[in-house]
């Protein structure tokens, strides 16, 4: 018969309500949950929303200019193009200075589909029942976390390395 630990013997820092990284991947969860059905109706992924703000921010980036935006590298990038591509909303095209560079420009599809999607951060703000400036802290305070965490000094040394 398995043992039971109790929760009194564990280490608090290895309790999972403590865990940063749990709490992030939960919200996250969440946060898709709320979205898909906004993204739904107009036919747009989770994903595809994402290069599509990036896109009405500022039109006809490069693929590899919006991989680094997002974070994505090209052989994740590349399918969800293509995939945007068919749909109509947006268009690739090799430079002529370089063909080594993918533009990437709306169609005016894709510039229409802002319009339809207008609604949508008020839809997200209001199911949050945070006040924007509070939303707006958070997001300030997880953007400061993840440079923190990407920054040079971590990717040099790891002070953490496992212990046998």
């Amino acid at each position: 018969m398995p043992s039971k630990i109790s929760n009194a013997a564990a280490n608090p820092a290895q309790l999972l309500d403590n865990q940063l990284c749990f709490s992030l991947y939960a919200a996250s969860l969440a946060m898709t949950k709320l979205y898909k059905p906004l993204l739904d109706a107009l036919s747009l992924t989770y994903p595809q929303y994402l290069v599509m703000l990036v896109l009405w921010e500022g039109d006809g980036l490069t693929v590899s200019a919006l991989g680094e935006r997002l974070s994505l590298d090209s052989g994740t990038l590349t399918p969800l193009l293509k995939r945007m591509e068919s749909a109509g909303w947006l268009v690739r095209q090799r430079s002529v200075a370089d063909e080594r560079r993918v533009h990437v420009a709306l169609t005016l599809s894709g510039k229409q589909l802002q319009r339809q999607a207008a609604h949508i951060p008020g839809c997200v703000v209001a199911q949050s029942g945070l006040p924007l400036g509070d939303l707006f802290a958070l997001n300030q305070q997880i953007k400061k976390l993840r440079a923190a965490m990407q920054g040079p000094a971590h990717q040099s040394t790891n002070p953490c390395e496992p212990t046998v």
